[in-house]
């Protein structure tokens, strides 16, 4: 547990503003950079925050990323673009090499564009795992977004004769092209093709305002810094940190753990391993969540809140009934709305692709969570690995007509029973679970009834023992 609180606090140490490099005030034009040179997911949008966060303070001139990335998470990418739009500083790209997929979306919301000879831009089909193009709500999604990116740089005035014509300074069909095949662009995509552009027809089609080979030649020659200084975002160990444990696949799998280990401590006596994998579970989900702004404190007192009522229903009031459906309720709102970028209890600003994610996100987690709980239970102590999970009893060995003979029996609990704990009956030692709410230790208690080589217990009221 103090490792877990250790780490907590490293992360919240982390969150605190620290001292950012100084920018002389010599009258040299600052750049700042941000490398994206990996897989576009929760790392790399948290690498752009942070940088972003860090150029406005430092009131940089201009902002530069260095990109050469083959694409990623479409969330991330989502969040990534929208940064970019609404950044206050100009936030301009270098594609050094590939701009696929995400990183094709991200480089359309940059104020200029500028490409390596032999870089390529394009290709935003949103695909599986394996590759395979998702269904087409999910492509309507995708095109829409990169259509309204393009669409957010406006059009220009050109004057041709005595007429003022408007012109996309960024195409949106072309970039609606680089998503869906069945988009036809006269002498450019008439193939039935996902398009992909090189930096010469970029160059033409008003997708890259420049070709230079080093993002030292943008600034000179495109951004006409003569007399400038960079400063490059460093990333920290903490840094990817976050970013691995906000990836969906990891916090769908720290859910599973919560359910898990709430399931096992509900039929062990004690606080025991089950509790302390579902609290550490419970905080690696949540921390990374609330520093970055994500998770607020009425989402995790909601879900410390839905455990409670959950823990209620089973101790105190046997059966499954509105304290139990009512706590579901509440650890699944605590879970989802943790993962929602709301404000508040404000959820207006919200799209339905967020909540369908994150809403799949927590349901996975919680689904094959209860699956693997229910299926562990009935695994351990049979044969196999499992076996030596169970504790050693005095029920181990004992032939099921003996077993059964109890039944009726009267005894006292040597533990507390909550539900599952011991019982003493007839000079043995028996697992036994309370058919009657929490039974505490020495209370005087009959079997009355046997189950799958399991024996229920209920309390003997004062008087009648």
């Amino acid at each position: 547990m103090c490792r877990i609180f250790a780490f907590l606090f490293i992360l919240l140490l982390s969150n605190i503003p620290g001292t950012h490099a100084s920018l002389s005030n010599t009258g040299k034009k600052h750049v700042y950079i941000i490398n994206i040179k990996k897989e576009i997911d929760n790392t790399t949008q948290i690498y752009l925050k942070n940088g972003l966060n860090e150029a406005n303070k430092l009131n940089a001139d201009a902002v530069l990323i260095h990109m050469n990335t083959y694409g990623g998470y479409v969330d991330a990418a989502d969040s990534m673009r929208t940064a970019i739009l609404y950044n206050p500083i100009p936030v301009y790209v270098f594609i050094d090499n590939n701009a696929a997929s995400a990183g094709a979306l991200i480089s359309i919301a940059c104020k200029k564009i500028y490409m390596r000879k032999g870089a390529n831009i394009g290709a935003a089909t949103v695909v599986e795992q394996t590759g395979k193009a998702m269904p087409d709500k999910y492509q309507s999604y995708m095109r829409s977004m990169i259509r309204s990116t393009a669409e957010a740089h406006g059009k220009d005035t050109i004057i041709q004769g005595n007429d003022t014509i408007l012109k996309w300074k960024r195409d949106p069909l072309i970039a609606e092209a680089m998503v869906d095949e069945r988009t036809i662009i006269p002498n450019l995509t008439d193939s039935g093709k996902v398009l992909t552009l090189t930096a010469d027809e970029a160059l033409q089609w008003g997708y890259c305002d420049g070709i230079a080979e080093t993002k030292e030649e943008v600034i000179s020659k495109y951004l006409r810094f003569a007399d400038y200084e960079t400063i490059e975002y460093q990333p920290t160990l903490l840094d990817n940190l976050k970013g691995f444990l906000m990836n969906p696949i990891l916090q769908s799998m720290l859910i599973i753990f919560i359910i898990g280990g709430i399931y096992f401590e509900m039929h062990s006596p004690g606080l025991g391993f089950p509790s302390i994998v579902a609290i550490t579970a419970a905080v690696l989900y949540f921390a990374p969540l609330y520093i970055d702004g994500l998770a607020l404190y009425w989402e995790i007192a909601l879900f410390i809140f839905g455990i409670i009522l959950v823990l209620i229903e089973i101790f105190a009031l046997p059966g499954f009934g509105i304290a139990g459906i009512g706590g579901a309720i509440c650890i699944f709102i605590g879970l989802t709305t943790a993962l929602l970028n709301n404000i508040d209890f404000n959820f207006g600003h919200i799209d339905k692709e967020q909540l369908i994610r994150a809403s799949s996100t927590v349901l996975s987690g919680l689904l094959f969570g209860s699956i693997l709980a229910i299926w562990l239970a009935s695994r351990i102590g049979k044969k196999g690995i499992f076996q030596k999970i169970a504790l050693e009893t005095a029920l181990d060995g004992q032939p099921f007509s003996e077993i059964k003979s109890v039944v009726g029996s009267k005894g006292f609990a040597a533990t507390d029973l909550r539900p599952s704990g011991k019982v003493f009956v007839k000079e043995e030692i028996y697992d036994a679970v309370s058919d009657f709410g929490f039974i505490e230790k020495g209370t005087p208690v009959k079997i009355v009834r046997q189950e799958n080589a399991q024996i229920y217990v209920v309390p003997i009221p004062e008087g009648n023992t």
